[in-house]
């Protein structure tokens, strides 16, 4: 099987690659990965995106977004893609179910995933309480108590973004210093609705209906160890993302933390010699570190469906 266009990945950005390719007459195949509709449909309720003035439900827009790239043309799939020989054109990638696809062009939307602490409440509360994007479900939190756990500069920014709309933060950190920033730290330190809990460990949540508190943990395996519990509304997980670019890292020069680099303004990639790797692009979370809003990633993946069709014209 050949396609002029292979899209990994079914979030904003992917869907939105294949909105465009599909349009630019490339009849794109889409893989949608082990979740589709990408990380954004395990919150509840969008209300950020453009077009929809009174919020959506994030499984609804998703279903949207995918209805418009096969209205175009797209042929969106379930399942992923295993493997990718980059070694010579047209690319040939494996899916899970043996299927061999030769690309003219691959886009790589694989996203990211943020990281848990691996407590049993987060996937209870997931969706009623429990987040991993400030920005994305602070809002829900007006004039409530929240927490955020970590100590970098992520967490330090999603407990100031929340101390401007939330009645008091907690910000769980369990050093008993902050790795982030000066500037950063004085910023927090300076808020006077953030309560900074030094040496701390979210050990689980409680609520009937959605999260009521967390369970907490002071100096762990000290002789002063201490247990004790804090109502909240809301808790955030600031500890970081993965990219999920391991079956690419043979092949494809990633940063330090495991994203994907583009070239200029473009999203070209390299290979991990630093060559340009024709036809080849990414879009979204996977090689967004910064930015991580499903807005952004739908623009990149505009962009990286114009860049291949731009690059396939020269074929």
């Amino acid at each position: 099987m050949k396609t002029k266009c292979l899209i990994l990945g079914s979030g904003p950005a992917g869907y939105t690659a294949a909105i465009y390719a599909g349009r630019a007459n490339l009849s794109p195949i889409e893989y949608c990965g082990p979740q589709m509709g990408g990380q954004l449909t395990q919150t509840t309720e969008v209300e950020n995106f453009p077009g929809y003035p009174q919020g959506v439900d994030a499984n609804q827009m998703m279903m949207e977004i995918r209805e418009q790239a096969e209205r175009f043309g797209a042929d969106i799939r379930d399942g992923e893609i295993t493997s990718i020989d980059f070694s010579s054109r047209p690319y040939k990638a494996m899916a899970e179910d043996g299927t061999v696809i030769e690309a003219d062009s691959i886009i790589i939307a694989t996203g990211a995933k943020a990281k848990y602490l691996g407590l049993p409440d987060e996937e209870k509360y997931k969706g009623q309480g429990v987040s991993a994007c400030a920005t994305c479900d602070g809002f829900f939190y007006r004039k409530k108590v929240t927490a955020v756990v970590g100590g970098g500069d992520t967490a330090c920014e999603d407990a100031l973004y929340l101390s401007h709309l939330c009645k008091k933060v907690y910000l769980v950190v369990r050093k008993n210093y902050l790795r982030a920033s000066d500037i950063m730290q004085q910023r927090i330190k300076g808020a006077e609705n953030i309560d900074i809990l030094f040496e701390h460990n979210a050990t689980g949540l409680y609520g009937e209906n959605g999260v009521e508190g967390m369970h907490l943990v002071k100096r762990k395996g000290e002789a002063d160890e201490e247990h004790y519990d804090v109502a909240i509304d809301g808790f955030f997980l600031a500890i970081g993302h993965k990219p999920v670019t391991d079956i690419f890292r043979d092949n494809i020069a990633l940063d330090e933390m495991g994203y994907i680099k583009t070239v200029g303004t473009t999203q070209q990639v390299c290979d991990t010699n630093g060559k340009i790797l024709p036809g080849v692009f990414a879009a979204g979370d996977v090689c967004d570190p910064v930015y991580r809003q499903a807005i952004v990633a739908a623009g990149t993946g505009c962009k990286a469906a114009l860049d291949a069709e731009r690059y396939l014209q020269t074929l």
